[in-house]
């Protein structure tokens, strides 16, 4: 399937950025730095130190901007703020990421900045019973109050969430999860970058939600049999209880509150609640999304494990 090529400006762009990005070394971040300095859009990044490669490949980009800042201080996060229009809020789902990210709301009002654009979650509810999707909601709910314009991605689960079990795939052919034949309409990471690109930089996406998945809805076992055709060996899902998960977590260091929180979001799954699929992919971008057989395809060297490759 082929997808409209990132477009570039007729004229080269005010070096001034006006955009502030947050969260730009992670997996969306680095997609949507890459898409904007292909379109020659300039932007501010806030990172929290300049040094690290990944830092280091996002100031090679073309129109970026390092400012250091950490959402735990307030004075860092108003300077790297200071003269935004438009910014993206997106942080770790730790258990302080509710309060950084209304810290963040109430600076960036104070700042002058005009759009929010904030990284979700499928079905962010109030009354939620997974963690994650309570806190989006909250500050979902404290953007609105500020009267700010603003739009919000609400991504189901992301494909590349699978890069998490790489070694296992490569090595054993093997992939873990406590999800049993529920199905999710996962979705491509490119895609939520690129609908957070045309929200930052397009007219028309003030006070929207969209809600972002890929074109269809699959088990795992599903995306086990899709990823065997990519890679040429069997790759086979294996389903687990939601313990024995919650202790494979911990074993690899993650917090007991992220962990047990990644718990609830996969109940949430299981219980047949991000099966949907919906239209935000294309509302916001105007082309169809990526399916799992493109990443698949495109992510295959990462999962024979190789380094895992630039984004198509």
């Amino acid at each position: 399937m082929n997808y409209p090529p990132a477009s570039t400006s007729d004229s080269a762009p005010d070096a001034t950025p006006a955009i502030l990005i947050t969260g730009a070394t992670g997996s969306i971040g680095t997609e949507l730095t890459k898409l904007l300095a292909a379109q020659g859009v300039p932007f501010r990044a806030m990172v929290r130190h300049r040094h690290e490669p990944a830092t280091q490949a996002l100031a090679a980009l073309p129109g970026a901007t390092l400012a250091v800042g950490d959402f735990d201080q307030p004075e860092t996060v108003m300077a790297a703020l200071a003269g935004m229009e438009r910014a993206f809020l997106l942080t770790n789902s730790s258990e302080q990421a509710e309060a950084q990210q209304l810290r963040f709301v109430q600076l960036a009002q104070q700042a002058g900045v005009r759009h929010l654009v904030k990284q979700s979650q499928w079905a962010a509810t109030p009354g939620s019973p997974v963690r994650f999707l309570r806190y989006h909601a909250a500050v979902e709910a404290a953007i609105r109050a500020t009267g700010l314009a603003y739009t919000f991605l609400r991504p189901n689960l992301f494909m590349q969430g699978l890069l998490s079990f790489r070694d296992a795939i490569a090595q054993q052919g093997k992939f873990f999860a406590p999800i049993g034949d529920a199905k999710i309409s996962v979705v491509d990471v490119r895609d939520i970058a690129a609908a957070a690109a045309a929200a930052l930089t397009q007219p028309g996406h003030a006070r929207k939600t969209y809600d972002l998945t890929g074109p269809a809805a699959l088990t795992h076992a599903e995306m086990a049999a899709q990823l065997s055709t990519a890679l040429g060996h069997p790759v086979a899902f294996i389903d687990v209880s939601p313990d024995e998960m919650c202790a494979a977590l911990r074993g690899m260091h993650l917090p007991a509150w992220q962990a047990e929180g990644l718990i609830e979001d996969y109940a949430h799954y299981h219980r047949g609640e991000a099966a949907t699929v919906a239209t935000g992919v294309q509302e916001a971008t105007g082309w169809a999304p990526r399916n799992f057989a493109d990443f698949a395809r495109d992510y295959a060297p990462a999962f024979a494990g190789d380094p895992v490759p630039v984004a198509r």
